[in-house]
């Protein structure tokens, strides 16, 4: 049977190229998880998590309280909020006592505290990281943080040191200034 034979040997054919097909993508797969630079940004990436939490952990259970002794506060940050849209159950005597009953009871609040507790974490973390990045800085004389600019002819962002621009390729001493003026002055 001729034709048995000639779809046997085909299929043959597709299945050792679907298998060179798999191996050669699972080859490349691996060499890209065992690089140091994916191993190195999952190690960033676990200590970056974990390093969030402390951060949201000072700025929640020692920043915040403190701030909520001031006269004008009455309660925790976290616990300030306002009413916008009244839910069945609100009493016009007592109102909610907590941002959790107000969302129970279906009202539509705007939780300003929340939201200021949010961007505490947030500016906690950015200066600290800042200033690790400094430290790091320091000690290794290696620039992780470099200085900016925006290139004056594409208004993208390069290196304040850099000489032309990595986008436009423009100069940026000014030579196309001058030499466009030289240009104009000649004709």
């Amino acid at each position: 049977m001729r034709g048995l034979e000639e779809g046997t040997e085909a299929l043959m054919r597709v299945g050792h190229d679907a298998k060179e097909h798999v191996s050669h993508a699972w080859d490349g797969f691996i060499n890209f998880a065992a690089r140091d630079n994916v191993l190195e940004i999952a190690l960033g990436l676990i200590i970056a998590q974990a390093f969030t939490r402390v951060v949201n952990s000072f700025v929640s259970d020692i920043v915040l309280p403190i701030v909520s002794l001031l006269p004008f506060l009455n309660r925790n940050m976290d616990e300030k909020f306002a009413v916008l849209s009244k839910g069945p159950h609100y009493h016009e005597d007592t109102g909610y006592n907590t941002l959790e009953q107000a969302r129970g009871d279906g009202a539509l609040v705007l939780a300003y505290g929340a939201f200021l507790e949010t961007v505490l974490n947030f500016l906690g973390l950015s200066l600290t990281l800042y200033t690790l990045a400094q430290l790091y800085m320091g000690f290794s004389h290696h620039k992780i943080i470099r200085p900016q600019v925006k290139c004056k002819y594409c208004q993208r962002w390069i290196a304040k040191k850099a000489l032309r621009c990595v986008n436009c390729s423009s100069w940026q001493d000014g030579r196309e200034d001058l030499q466009g003026s030289g240009v104009q002055a000649q004709a």
